[in-house]
């Protein structure tokens, strides 16, 4: 079986942002988009609609993210189980309020999808690990130790896949 990397938002923001723009290194894009048409790495609908949702001016994130290919190859196509959901927000902490669940956004949803397929599904994040922090303040990765799901970053899920530039040739 072949691990399915799950994306969380701020993966694909950041690498526009500042190592992988996409006017500037579309190699890493068409790659990911290929990595999509394998199923080898997905974007869980909420996700999507979080990335989308940031739209600004001219943004070419979101222009690129909303092409019918794209979204064909990288949009994770089944839903959330709503208990696994609830029980990855359960470790956020107790009686969240609508703050707090506004705070934690979609990030239990990203876990929910790995959590339905523990052994072949990875979140892949920017957040890094800080375990002393509580309730909206918790980080993916410690979530994600929590409940039994793998956790890697964007540049570790890019070397085990094994992206390099020139890589259609």
């Amino acid at each position: 079986m072949i691990m399915l990397d799950l994306l969380d938002a701020n993966t694909l923001i950041t690498a526009n942002r500042d190592y992988y723009p996409l006017d500037q290194v579309p190699e890493f894009w068409a790659w990911l988009k290929h990595q999509g048409e394998l199923g080898r790495v997905k974007i869980p609908q909420e996700i999507m609609e979080e990335v989308l949702a940031g739209r600004k001016e001219n943004d070419p994130l979101i222009d690129w993210l909303s092409s019918v290919d794209v979204q064909a190859a990288l949009l994770l196509d089944e839903s959330v189980i709503v208990q696994l959901v609830r029980d990855v927000t359960d470790r956020y902490g107790e009686n969240l309020n609508d703050l707090e669940l506004e705070a934690i956004a979609k990030d239990p949803f990203l876990i929910a999808y790995a959590l339905a397929k523990p052994d072949d599904r990875c979140v892949v994040t920017v957040e890094v690990s800080r375990p002393g922090t509580k309730r909206q303040n918790r980080k993916i990765p410690d979530v994600c130790k929590d409940v039994g799901v793998r956790c890697c970053g964007p540049f570790a899920m890019n070397k085990r896949r094994g992206f390099k530039t020139g890589w259609q040739t």
